[in-house]
This record gives C-alpha cells, sequence and structure tokens, in this order.
C-alpha cells in the first residue's frame, strides 16, 4: 500500500506525491482502492490548477500523521464546546492567502474530499468575517449590495432576533 503516486494538476502540471499523502484525501483514496496496485499513469484532477494543488499537497504533507476524523469525533469535540473557529498556528499561517487562493484552496478540499483541510478554509473565512457589520463583510469580500433600502430594513426586522443585545 506504500509507494509514490503522481497527480496531475487541470494545467498539466504533474506532482509525485507519497500515497499517505494522497490518501489524506478521500476521493483520492477511493480512486486508488479502485485501482489496486496497477499502474494507470498519472491521476488526472481537472479542477484543481497547480499552485492550488501545490498549496493543497503542502497541507497534506504536514497533517500526514494526523489521525483520522471519525464521525463520532466530531460530535464528541462539539459536545466539549470547542471553539469552532480554533485552528493550529500552522494552519493559521498556511491559510494566510490572497482571498483569491484561500476560496480556490476551498473549492479543490471539497472536491478532493479532504474534510480537515475544507474545515480550516472555512474557520479562516468565519474568523474573518466574526465581528464584522454586513457592510465590512460586504466591504471584505467584495460584495455588492443589490438590496433597496426597503428591502434591508425588511430584513431586519425580520432577523432582529439573531442581533446581539
Amino acid at each position: 500500500m506504500s509507494g509514490k503516486v503522481i497527480l496531475e494538476s487541470s494545467d498539466n502540471s504533474t506532482f509525485e506525491v507519497d500515497r499517505e499523502v494522497a490518501e489524506k484525501s478521500v476521493l483520492l483514496k477511493n480512486m486508488l482502492e479502485d485501482v489496486g496496485d496497477a499502474d494507470e499513469g498519472p491521476i488526472p484532477l481537472q479542477n484543481v490548477n497547480a499552485n492550488v494543488l501545490k498549496k493543497v499537497i503542502e497541507w497534506c504533507e504536514h497533517h500526514r500523521k494526523d489521525p483520522a476524523v471519525e464521525r463520532e469525533d466530531e460530535v464528541s469535540a462539539l459536545s466539549k464546546k470547542q471553539s469552532s473557529t480554533d485552528m493550529s498556528e500552522w494552519d493559521t499561517k498556511f491559510m494566510s492567502v490572497d482571498q483569491e487562493m484561500l476560496f480556490e484552496i476551498i473549492l479543490a478540499a471539497n472536491y478532493l474530499d479532504i474534510k480537515p483541510l475544507l474545515d480550516c478554509g472555512c474557520k479562516t473565512v468565519a474568523n474573518m468575517i466574526k465581528g464584522k457589520t454586513p457592510d465590512e463583510i460586504r466591504k471584505t469580500f467584495n460584495i455588492v449590495n443589490d438590496f433597496t433600502p426597503e428591502e434591508e430594513a425588511q430584513i431586519k426586522r425580520e432577523n432582529e432576533w439573531a442581533e446581539d443585545r
């Protein structure tokens, strides 16, 4: 089960990685199990470009020895009321990229089915919006406010219960 795997990005760059690293991705793990030991050449990843794949591989390399997260572990973590936005120092630094790369990493983690990386990306976005007003969030993510003042007032009235008081 050991050995190397070759991954090919959407822009035809290839990356040779340890199978253990590639198997952090549920998608790749399932593909490799289906193929067995037959050498099928590079595995094409049409939804991930080389720059993003390089970052994903870097994250998987760093986390290669992390235990696989089971559903029960997730439930127990929630029951312990751990902060949902806490991240390791390494992950925080890793996710300190421009917004475009951050969202590309999130999309790649989703496509490749790497839940801990997806969680890491989503926590980063959550930390970016935590404590901000809707206008500040729009400015952070360059979102155009297309509500009329009347629509905005109605939404505020409907969601008064969610306001911090």
